[in-house]
């Protein structure tokens, strides 16, 4: 196996590692795309050295993992695209205040003899 090949997989298996660490530190959350696009990246980059070694269960694996981390991005991106389109549809409708009535006021006379 080639040592770019090689690279490769040790680059795959910091990503996951380091994604993992982040979410169970609570830095990104499970469900953000941020962690499912490192669980992508982490899959086709070990599922290329499985694949390379000829080991077909660890393919079949990180495979898997990656399509459900592509699954998972895809959501999350759907889901910001909603939130900014109702974000930008939504119209601020202000309270309608009933129309002032004004009494004329009533002139005080102040006497300063008494």
């Amino acid at each position: 196996m080639s040592a770019f090949v090689t690279a490769l997989g040790w680059l795959g298996a910091v990503t996951c590692l380091v994604a993992y660490v982040l979410v169970t530190r609570g830095t990104w959350a499970p469900s953000s795309g941020r962690y499912q696009l490192a669980n992508v990246v982490s899959g086709a980059l070990m599922g290329t050295v499985a694949a390379a070694s000829g080991v077909w269960p660890s393919f079949v694996t990180n495979l898997v993992w990656g399509v459900v981390g592509l699954h998972a991005v895809v959501v999350a991106l759907r889901r910001r695209a909603r939130r900014r389109a109702e974000a930008r549809d939504a119209v601020v409708t202000l309270p309608t205040a009933a129309p002032a009535t004004l009494t004329p006021a009533v002139p005080v006379v102040v006497d300063l003899a008494a």
